[in-house]
């Protein structure tokens, strides 16, 4: 099979989540998202990877979100909204934010609404129509979780949890209101990440996302369309997603999210992933399937199992899904994370759509010369990484090494400890792959207590960010030497490659 570059142009990449930017908190995502993105034009990088931007449940993980199609309404930008004469005056986000929010995206939704030809209506009128495949349902499922605590949808009353027609009817009447100000968070969402978009565009960055190969249980796509999950008559999942034991865990993990009903979801022509990737490339340019060895083969485990080392791998169609996708969407920018257990039926799967993987220097030392994510095993049609947001940062990785395992790296980088992280982090721009990112973790040469997640736990995840102090101009200037050196600089005034 082809090993053929699709990357194009050799760059490098920062991963930072949108809920790492300073203020995000504070003032939503925009004005920091473009700041970030004049920092990396500085720096020469040429590519932001993000992790995915949907509303999360209460632990604050990307990968289990609300819906596959909804964004965060908490990256709305507040200043935004006055700039762009939604709102009559800034809001004072120093007060209560999630009230300061509200009351900001009320202001909003009735300017949106005046039924003005010269203003804001036409657009959103359109956004309505051209999204009320997943909106509608997404917008009642959000007013029915509130209305009813917050609970999963599978402990709502039958008739709702069932779908009931005149249940459904009598919800939507009754939250009228709600399920407005929930349109309205998803249309100035959407309408402030094309501008961010637009501004990386035009800078000559690419924006690079990341798509969870599996949904979340509670969430709108599950309820919506129970057909298309391995579910129970009543609602609650019959397997559960996961991986087996693994370098991050000696039971594995036992994620929790439902396995799809393949055969449900072949049998019409995969619309619902057709209109899932579609949804995925109007955000970003380039756009990650995590855990994509899961396109030829799942790790199930009965829904009822306390550990993920009770399942067993089952064949996935993933060459139909992907030919499918092909055929109606056309060239894919697609990157497989091919973390992990990896078969040949796995290579052969990614290699026949000439889609690039993944390699992980944290991963590179832990046998031998073989090791396939070392960078002379590598192939350019590749995307290095020094780690993932699952792992801890490299600093903190090194340090917590056995001396025999820290005399191995250095006698391998040729360097001494004391020149780590940045040593790792050369080792990576210096690499064949085409594209090389690096936590901003790493450029920032930060240790212990400062790792995005830990997979297999829920307390202290997520909420890691920076501040601006930590990014002086030199730090940009050191950057863009590096890249200028290692042939990966880009010229902001060039469009990204696609």
């Amino acid at each position: 099979m082809s090993r053929e570059n699709t990357l194009g142009q050799r760059r490098t990449g920062i991963l930072l989540p949108v809920t790492a930017l300073p203020d995000m908190a504070q003032t939503g995502v925009f004005d920091d998202a473009c700041r970030f993105i004049d920092w990396l034009a500085d720096a020469g990088v040429g590519i932001w990877q993000i992790l995915p931007m949907g509303p999360p449940h209460n632990d604050g993980s990307p990968y289990l979100a609300l819906s596959s199609h909804a964004g965060n309404p908490d990256y709305i930008g507040l200043s935004w909204l006055a700039d762009n004469g939604l709102i009559a005056a800034p809001v004072d986000t120093k007060c209560s934010n999630n009230s300061a929010r509200c009351t900001a995206i009320d202001q909003a939704l009735q300017t949106l609404t005046a039924p003005n030809p010269s203003g804001w209506y036409p657009t959103y009128a359109q956004f309505l129509r051209d999204n009320a495949y997943w909106l509608d349902e997404f917008s009642l499922f959000s007013a029915l979780r509130e209305e009813h605590d917050f609970n999963s949808w599978l402990n709502w009353p039958s008739p709702l949890r069932d779908r009931v027609p005149e249940a459904l009817d009598a919800a939507r009447t009754r939250l009228a209101q709600r399920i407005r100000h929930i349109q309205c968070q998803q249309f100035l969402f959407f309408q402030q990440w094309q501008e961010i978009h637009r501004y990386a565009q035009e800078r000559n960055i690419i924006i690079f996302g990341d798509m969870p190969l599996f949904v979340a249980f509670d969430s709108a796509d599950v309820w919506a369309n129970r057909r298309y999950f391995q579910l129970h008559d009543d609602g609650s999942c019959r397997l559960v997603a996961g991986v087996p034991p693994d370098y991050f865990s000696s039971t594995g993990q036992r994620w929790g999210n439902p396995h799809y009903n393949w055969s449900a979801l072949e049998a019409e022509g995969f619309q619902w992933w057709i209109e899932r990737i579609k949804a995925q490339l109007t955000l970003y340019d380039w756009v990650r399937i995590d855990h994509f060895r899961g396109l030829q083969a799942v790790w199930e485990i009965d829904a009822e199992a306390t550990t993920a080392s009770q399942g067993r791998w089952r064949e996935t169609p993933g060459r139909k899904l992907l030919s499918t996708l092909h055929d109606t969407l056309g060239e894919l920018p697609l990157i497989a994370e091919d973390l992990g257990l990896i078969t040949p039926e796995v290579t052969a799967l990614k290699e026949a759509f000439h889609l690039p993987g993944m390699a992980v220097l944290q991963f590179a030392f832990d046998s031998d010369e073989a090791n396939p994510y070392l960078p002379h095993n590598l192939s350019e049609n590749t995307v290095i990484y020094t780690g993932t947001h699952d792992n801890d940062t490299t600093l903190s990785w090194f340090q917590h090494q056995p001396p025999s395992h820290q005399q191995h790296i250095c006698q391998y980088l040729g360097c001494h400890p004391k020149d780590m992280p940045e040593a790792l982090v050369d080792a990576a721009l210096a690499s064949i792959a085409t594209w090389a990112i690096i936590p901003l973790q790493d450029i920032l040469k930060l240790g212990t207590g400062n790792r995005t997640n830990t997979p297999g736990t829920t307390d202290g995840n997520w909420s890691w960010h920076f501040h601006w102090s930590q990014l002086p101009a030199q730090t940009a200037q050191k950057l863009n030497e590096k890249n200028r050196l290692y042939a990966r600089k880009v010229d902001p005034h060039q469009l990204p490659d696609r």
